[in-house]
């Protein structure tokens, strides 16, 4: 399926083996991308959802104590400065 015996050719190796085209390459790189993602655990459409509303939650909630925060110092300054 995927040539695990693919070593790197670069400058370092001293191999003497000649470089692989860019087009060999890039099917290599390609090939082992689908691999690696064949690996991937993907969330089912619930944990998605479950994951979505936290991150919204999280977001919504770090907005606000920023705009807490910009408004307690503006206030400030602004009672400072005048």
């Amino acid at each position: 399926m995927v040539d695990t015996d693919a070593k790197p050719t670069g400058d370092s190796g001293g191999s003497g083996a000649e470089k692989k085209n860019i087009f060999s390459r890039l099917a290599l790189f390609i090939r082992q991308v689908v691999v690696e993602l064949r690996k991937v655990i993907w969330p089912t459409r619930n944990e998605l959802v479950n994951y979505t509303i936290v991150v919204v939650f999280f977001v919504l909630v770090m907005a606000g104590i920023i705009a807490l925060y910009d408004l307690v110092f503006t206030r400030g300054v602004l009672f400072i400065f005048g």
